[in-house]
């Protein structure tokens, strides 16, 4: 029983790992269970017994990678220093410099994530809990500190700076070689402007 267990995680493994390069390279779209498959080195079946189908696949890639990037802040946000504005925009600028490194797949997981289909599998972008507890942390942290107006809503900040992240993406969506920089200069931007609403008066 031990052996086919580690069998099929590594064949979980493969099937990830050849997804995540396929969604980047291609497209989520353009790339087909068989082409995972393929690239994989398992066959078709092998894919299907472990996803129930190619967003669930995107799902997990999505998450593995993402689990990658929070193992970072994990070690980073205990020595964010500066106002709320400051610390979200080293948020961010984390984010996205991690993200563009692959940005197709970060697309197709925004993509993925307002696709009415999708199976109850499927964790869209919108429900990712870490980002949205660390942001939440920071807010709240920034009423402490007296840097944030005691009647702000954490809640709806965070459901502010989420849709603000995710829109820059339209960036890269039209086709233009987007760089991190990009990205955190116009959320810098953003950051600011939302932050004359919470600020103290």
């Amino acid at each position: 029983m031990g052996v086919r267990d580690d069998q099929k995680q590594a064949t979980r493994e493969k099937v990830l790992d050849a997804a995540r390069d396929l969604f980047n390279e291609t497209g989520y779209d353009e790339t087909t269970i068989r082409a995972i498959a393929e690239r994989a080195g398992v066959s078709v079946g092998s894919v299907f017994t472990t996803f129930a189908s190619k967003a669930e696949v995107l799902s997990h890639v999505m998450e593995k990678r993402l689990g990658e990037l929070y193992a970072e802040f994990d070690r980073v946000v205990p020595y964010l220093r500066g106002s709320t504005a400051d610390r979200l925009c080293s948020i961010f600028a984390i984010h996205y410099e991690f993200e563009t490194r692959r940005v197709k797949l970060f697309l197709a997981h925004i993509a993925a994530s307002y696709n009415p289909a999708n199976e109850p599998g499927v964790k869209p972008f919108g429900r990712n809990e870490r980002l949205s507890r660390m942001l939440h942390d920071v807010i709240e942290d920034g009423i402490r500190r007296g840097d944030v107006r005691p009647d702000v809503d954490p809640g709806l900040a965070v459901d502010v700076l989420k849709a603000t992240y995710a829109w820059n993406y339209r960036l890269a969506a039209a086709g233009g070689a987007v760089q991190a920089v990009e990205l955190s200069a116009a959320m810098d931007r953003q950051i600011a402007f939302i932050a004359e609403a919470w600020r103290p008066r």
